[in-house]
């Protein structure tokens, strides 16, 4: 089966290079959450999730931002072709981060 790559795609790859250049320390704050988390004890896990779930929200928030600025500026219709493909590319690419995922999953 062939897939036919959205007219999107080059566009959201593009994005989401500029975002992860723009948001360098928040993704490394999000794995070195992750890491600390993985690494805590059973004192300290809850503290060490929250600290991750801050970080990975802080992501979600911003690339939804970027879903829907960019989103507002198309015609009807577009706007969901766009966020379909920016929720796959996500989904590629942060699937380390679960939450990430399903935030950009839902419609805007």
């Amino acid at each position: 089966m062939i897939r036919r790559r959205s007219r999107f795609g080059e566009l959201v790859d593009r994005q989401l290079a500029l975002f992860a250049v723009d948001e360098a320390d928040l993704l490394e704050e999000a794995e070195a959450a992750l890491d600390a988390w993985r690494g805590s004890g059973r004192e300290s896990a809850e503290e060490a999730y929250g600290d991750y779930q801050l970080a990975v929200d802080a992501i979600a928030d911003r690339l939804l931002d970027i879903r829907e600025s960019y989103a507002a500026t198309l015609a009807a219709g577009d706007d969901d072709e766009y966020r379909h493909a920016l929720g796959r590319a996500v989904a590629r690419r942060f699937r380390a981060h679960p939450s990430v995922v399903a935030d950009l999953a839902e419609p805007g």
